[in-house]
């Protein structure tokens, strides 16, 4: 036997609202107090990268003042810059 659908009963459609958020920067800034080693073994720590790819960052805070290290979620962002603070490092997270 099939099942009888009730009639004349409208199922709105969901709009469902979906919030694209704006990924976060971590921003390291140059200093004069750590060696391009400790920097670059830092950054290796916290963003999981390459040797070439932390020296990379570390060359450009030094030459520009500033680089962005990482981007992506707000509690990814703290904890990548957390362990870069960890030896003093100077960061900022921008969205």
């Amino acid at each position: 036997m099939e099942e009888e659908k009730p009639s004349g009963i409208i199922e709105p459609e969901l709009e469902e609202d979906v919030a694209v958020g704006t990924p976060y920067k971590v921003i390291l800034f140059n200093d004069d107090w750590h060696s391009f080693d400790d920097v670059i073994n830092q950054i290796i720590k916290a963003v999981k990268c390459s040797y070439e790819e932390a020296r990379g960052y570390a060359f450009e805070a030094h030459v520009k003042g500033k680089t962005v290290v990482f981007n992506g979620e707000l509690n990814a962002c703290l904890k990548v810059s957390s362990i870069l603070e960890e030896i003093s490092l100077h960061t900022q997270i921008i969205s």
